[in-house]
């Protein structure tokens, strides 16, 4: 079992920045990757962007392709995802997951808002 604390969530204008942070601990050596999924009140949960925790490779949605960038610190197991060039239908609960062999663990959420 993984658990996750997310942090970095809250308010700011559209066009602006933000930057989440999601610290892993537990059986943190056998995660294969992380990730962020967002929800919006009355929607499915939405797959934003995954990382390869051994290689690095990230996969982004259409929807964030060339405005967020997720990173990770090894030794502190954390992934960050700065998000740039935010619009109000970034608005969401963000959740940050992480994935050992087929179980994937689910952090609190923390919620972004972007006002017009």
């Amino acid at each position: 079992q993984v658990q996750l604390v997310e942090s970095g969530g809250g308010l700011v204008q559209a066009g602006g920045s933000l930057r989440l942070s999601c610290a892993a601990s537990g059986r943190t050596f056998s995660m294969s990757a992380m990730g962020w999924f967002r929800q919006t009140p009355g929607k499915d949960r939405e797959f934003v962007v995954s990382i390869s925790w051994s290689g690095g490779s990230a996969w982004y949605a259409d929807s964030v392709k060339g405005r967020f960038t997720i990173s990770r610190d090894n030794a502190k197991k954390t992934i960050y995802l700065e998000m740039n060039s935010l619009r109000p239908e970034d608005t969401a609960i963000y959740y940050c997951v992480a994935d050992v062999g087929s179980n994937r663990s689910w952090g609190q959420g923390t919620q972004v808002t972007v006002s017009s």
